[in-house]
């Protein structure tokens, strides 16, 4: 489905971007696992690539970094030639009451989850407007469309990135760039992980499907629109929830 094609996976070293960087590798693409300080772990992503008979490389960069972030697309484009896919998926999370949060941990969040988003896709898209062709495919989240107590910052950029999407897309329409939205509900991740059992049923109370998702549902919908099935898709935001926002 995705032979021949190269794709940047940001924060492809764990959780859900690992999912994604081995679920496009699986399907034929030349991935770049992208990561900021967990190298060990993109080296592991890799190997399990290529042990599975796929191409990748890893790539270090903290995509909240706007220089270090042009610099590693400029390296990729004079290594490789060009990037078909790019998938923004790096994101951290620095919960607190809004009362208690401070100016660092909002700004930690939005320079990451939102600035980092806003920097890849402007370092990309002159290349993709180049080559007339181009995905795009942020990771929002559901938090981003209906709110989360104690994640004003997560949520706050997490809408944001929708905001983006959708600005982007209308921009990048026109030279046949697709750009598009997932946004991920009750994940089976490291983040859920540290949740107490009480509060896991309370979520689940809330999804009709009554189970949390897993990473693969998370990487299923990003191959779909990485892919040429969803060529005439843009500007969208494809929640992924089991029901939790309908």
């Amino acid at each position: 489905m995705l032979e021949n094609k190269i794709a940047l996976v940001t924060g492809a070293s764990r959780g859900i971007g690992r999912e994604i960087a081995l679920s496009l590798a699986k399907e034929g693409a030349f991935v770049i696992v992208n990561y900021n300080g967990s190298r060990e772990r993109a080296e592991e992503v890799v190997r399990e690539i290529e042990e599975a008979g796929h191409k990748g490389v890893s790539c270090q960069c903290d995509v909240a970094d706007n220089e270090a972030c042009e610099a590693m697309i400029k390296a990729l484009i004079k290594e490789y030639g060009r990037v078909d896919i790019l998938v923004n998926n790096a994101g951290i999370t620095r919960d607190n009451l809004v009362m208690k949060m401070s100016e660092e941990e909002f700004d930690e969040v939005v320079d990451t989850n939102l600035k980092g988003t806003f920097h890849t896709i402007r370092h990309l898209s002159r290349y993709f407007l180049k080559q007339r062709a181009g995905k795009i495919i942020n990771i929002s989240s559901v938090s981003g469309l209906m709110g989360n107590a104690g994640q004003a910052n997560y949520s706050a950029s997490k809408a944001g990135v929708i905001g983006l999407t959708k600005s982007v897309a209308r921009e990048l329409a026109s030279r046949g760039i697709n750009v598009n939205a997932v946004a991920p509900g009750m994940i089976d991740t490291e983040m859920t992980e540290v949740l107490s059992e009480e509060v896991k049923e309370q979520m689940l109370c809330n999804i009709p499907l009554k189970r949390i998702g897993t990473t693969k549902n998370i990487a299923d919908a990003v191959v779909f629109l990485a892919s040429d099935r969803s060529d005439y898709i843009t500007g969208q935001v494809l929640v992924v929830d089991g029901g939790m926002t309908m």
